[in-house]
């Protein structure tokens, strides 16, 4: 891939330039447009190489299955004989993570559908945390997706995005819902709230997420789920004198 550009304030979509025989990887449902020459098509699996013939589709599949996902991703192909140009875009507001995975180790943990879209190649699959903190009261931390390759890949995250590089042992205590990704190397773990009053009366949620270095993370302002929930509690009240006055 020689080229991508981010673009969008508030709600923000990729365009990726595709040499003649290149090819990226996307979410179905989440292309915003293409130019003549590119043919899409629909694989059974995670989008990588190393998972092809039907077992390893299957298997790439079941994975993405479990992670929250489609059991199909869409492969765009760039046929023609110049460059050209294919945007991706996500489905609520937000902003667009960039993962260089070759300089991040090559594999990056990311929340549940969080993955946009990635050069060819870039496995899509899941990550379980082992740690029982985590698995009983790390809500949908508990299944994440993984990303793997030496190629770009591009995660949405929703509202603002907060970029953290940790020191060994240097932590950070974070709501489960506003991480969007780190790096393997971060421990990541669960705390509960102190204080008798913060666990009745605070608004934060009992659980924190305890995230320790070495590592990269990435942080978003405003989880999807929160964001539904503030509409929801904003429209829900209208809804009865909406009905009266019909």
């Amino acid at each position: 891939m020689t080229s991508f550009h981010i673009q969008g304030a508030e709600s923000q979509f990729v365009t990726l330039k595709l040499e003649p025989g290149e090819a990226a990887i996307a979410e179905p449902g989440v292309l915003l447009y293409m130019a003549e020459g590119i043919r899409m098509d629909t694989q059974f699996g995670d989008g990588s190489a190393k998972h092809s013939g039907v077992l390893g589709s299957i298997l790439g599949a079941g994975k993405r299955m479990i992670s929250g996902e489609k059991l199909f991703v869409s492969i765009f192909i760039n046929e023609a004989s110049s460059p050209r140009e294919i945007a991706f875009a996500a489905s609520y507001p937000g902003h667009i993570v960039t993962l260089d995975l070759a300089k991040l180790g090559g594999s990056v943990i990311c929340q549940k559908q969080a993955f946009l879209c990635a050069e060819h190649g870039i496995a899509v699959g899941i990550h379980f945390q082992k740690k029982l903190g985590v698995i009983f009261f790390g809500g949908e931390g508990f299944i994440m997706q993984k990303l793997e390759g030496d190629g770009l890949a591009f995660a949405h995250a929703g509202g603002g995005i907060v970029e953290r590089q940790l020191g060994p042992g240097e932590t950070l205590l974070v709501d489960t819902g506003c991480l969007v990704a780190l790096t393997p190397s971060v421990s990541f773990d669960i705390t509960v709230m102190r204080g008798v009053k913060n666990m009745l009366f605070g608004a934060e949620g009992l659980f924190l997420a305890r995230l320790t270095g070495p590592g990269h993370v990435w942080l978003q302002s405003l989880p999807f789920s929160r964001m539904v929930n503030e509409v929801a509690g904003a429209i829900l009240p209208m809804l009865p004198k909406v009905a009266d006055k019909r």
